[in-house]
């Protein structure tokens, strides 16, 4: 599945911009596979939650790879869900605080915490079938994958779903430096299949790639309904 990887487990890739709906689409299609879900954005939120616990800047990539290496990270799987502690503490409830929110561009583009994180996402695929959504998993954690999907919509529909989770996100902001960024950019990995969400239900997008895994044979979305 990857150059640092031997398994014989299946990931099924999910990238998209923010608020594109990759993460509630990847997390019922994981349920309709049995697969355990694996969202790689959560784990860089956490990055920017430690950051700012210990007052570093975002933009002093020396200190936050400093904390991030001195820092004790535990990942597990939790009803098919990764979950985490660092130093001990679970930081889920903080993961979409303002502050983070802010941050975790910034954070995203500091080349040892990517080279740190995306080697643990490798690590997870010797655990089990996964579906794993973020902004580089097709093009950069898993390239060998035969599956992989691109989930996009409309700047004006996701801003739409970013007010009605309460975020404040500035979509644009964010979309810019994804995608300008020099490690590992918001890209669309060139064999990826891309879905327009803008239009669709989550049911009917789980459905569409239900459908392309039915075509790229994994066994175990072959006998379920798309």
């Amino acid at each position: 599945m990857s150059p640092d990887i031997d398994s014989e487990y299946s990931v099924v890739a999910i990238d998209g911009p923010a608020a594109s709906g990759k993460s509630t689409v990847a997390r019922k299609l994981a349920k309709r596979l049995g697969f355990s879900y694996v969202n790689s954005g959560g784990l860089y939120r956490a990055v920017a939650w430690l950051a700012g616990e210990h007052e570093l800047r975002p933009d002093d990539w020396s200190a936050v790879s400093a904390q991030v290496r001195k820092s004790v990270f535990n990942f597990y799987l939790r009803n098919k869900e990764l979950s985490f502690l660092i130093d001990g503490n679970n930081p889920d409830t903080h993961l979409r605080d303002e502050k983070v929110n802010r941050t975790v561009s910034a954070i995203s583009a500091i080349p040892e915490v990517r080279e740190f994180l995306v080697a643990h996402l490798r690590e997870f695929l010797t655990w089990d079938n996964l579906v794993m959504e973020g902004r580089d998993i097709g093009s950069i954690v898993f390239p060998d994958t035969p599956y992989k999907f691109y989930i996009d919509a409309s700047l004006e529909v996701r801003a739409q779903r970013r007010a009605a989770q309460g975020q404040r996100d500035d979509l644009f902001f964010r979309d810019r430096a994804d995608a300008s960024r020099r490690a590992s950019p918001l890209t669309i990995a060139e064999d990826a299949h891309v879905i327009d969400s803008s239009s669709l239900t989550i049911d009917g997008v789980v459905g569409e790639i239900i459908g392309r895994l039915k075509i790229k044979r994994l066994p175990e979305a072959l006998g379920l309904d798309s």
